[in-house]
């Protein structure tokens, strides 16, 4: 046996597994199929909230952004939809864009297709229920985990857009506002940003130092010529 050529081998094993691994977790890879992680318009930039509805914390932002003229995207968790079906049905009547945030926000990558397929339409059935209207376009795994059996579920439903970020706050914790404010200071035209307005462990979480940074950074933003973009638009541009 030549030990190089099993070196080699070796290496090349090492090598693409890594390259599966950064694929799985990074939001701007494509490997595992096609993803949106920027707006496509240097003046324009997209909110958008994980983990609600929550009702400690997302009507506050609501109206934060109505005060602000500004519509966002939320991605929703099916049994928080449940548990708080008129407030998902608000954040829709508002205007903001509804996405498909999987039913109990498990990690995709250990789950089986089968398992995907059920939280997915389990999620979708809940939003069904309390929104109607047309099954959501839009879908972000749960941690940005993802493989090629999601992308390949995504492919068979037809018509599901897989939505990463190109910024996140890193605000899944309660902690002090100030440095959710000194990581949004990187936000720029062309980004999706990632915030939260729930907390995927319980049903209402404390969000008060998202909701205190999008106060400190939205009129800033718009001091600053930014335009806020939901995903509903991204789809009317494509």
């Amino acid at each position: 046996m030549n030990p190089y050529a099993t070196l080699s081998a070796a290496g090349a094993a090492f090598a693409a597994g890594g390259i599966c691994a950064w694929a799985g977790v990074a939001p701007s890879a494509q490997l595992f199929g096609p993803t949106i992680c920027a707006t496509g318009d240097s003046g324009a930039i997209a909110l958008t909230f994980d983990d609600g509805p929550n009702p400690t914390a997302t009507p506050m932002l609501l109206d934060l952004l109505e005060r602000h003229k500004v519509h966002a995207s939320f991605f929703l968790i099916g049994r928080h939809v449940r548990a708080f079906p008129s407030l998902a049905k608000e954040i829709a009547a508002r205007g903001h864009a509804v996405g498909n945030h999987t039913d109990t926000h498990p990690r995709l990558t250990f789950l089986s297709p089968v398992r995907i397929e059920q939280e997915l339409s389990r999620c979708d059935e809940a939003l069904e229920k309390a929104i109607g209207g047309e099954r959501t376009p839009w879908m972000r795994p749960p941690f940005g985990f993802r493989g090629p059996q999601l992308a390949r579920i995504l492919r068979r439903r037809g018509d599901e857009a897989m939505v990463m970020w190109s910024i996140w706050a890193r605000d899944w914790r309660p902690q002090p506002v100030e440095p959710v404010i000194n990581r949004l200071r990187r936000a720029q035209g062309g980004d999706i940003v990632l915030l939260h307005d729930g907390d995927h462990r319980v049903l209402e979480g404390d969000r008060r130092h998202t909701v205190a940074a999008l106060a400190h950074w939205l009129p800033r933003w718009k001091d600053a010529g930014l335009r806020f973009v939901k995903l509903d638009e991204f789809k009317k541009k494509g």
